[in-house]
């Protein structure tokens, strides 16, 4: 299963590392990444396997969400399956 974490914000040091930080604890691998900042603003999304998570799905997206409000930064979680619902006319 596969899911998908975007980060929007301003641009600093670290958001990368802190974002992939989380996935490695959770055993969640990292598929595919896009990243680019835009003037000073960071936009970045990431392709996940979820398959080996350890733990909750919602708990994991707490902690981005949690992350996020640390680095000042909007990170959100979302299974592949619920985007592609979500992106379907």
């Amino acid at each position: 299963m596969r899911a998908i974490i975007t980060v929007v914000g301003k641009d600093t040091v670290g958001i990368l590392s802190a974002v992939s930080k989380k996935c490695e604890e959770r055993n969640v691998n990292i598929t595919d990444v896009t990243q680019s900042i835009l003037q000073d603003m960071f936009v970045m999304i990431m392709m996940t396997d979820i398959t080996k998570m350890n733990g909750k799905f919602a708990d994991f997206s707490d902690e981005l969400t949690k992350l996020g409000k640390e680095k000042n930064l909007s990170i959100s979680l979302m299974r592949e399956d619920i985007f592609n619902a979500m992106h379907t006319v």
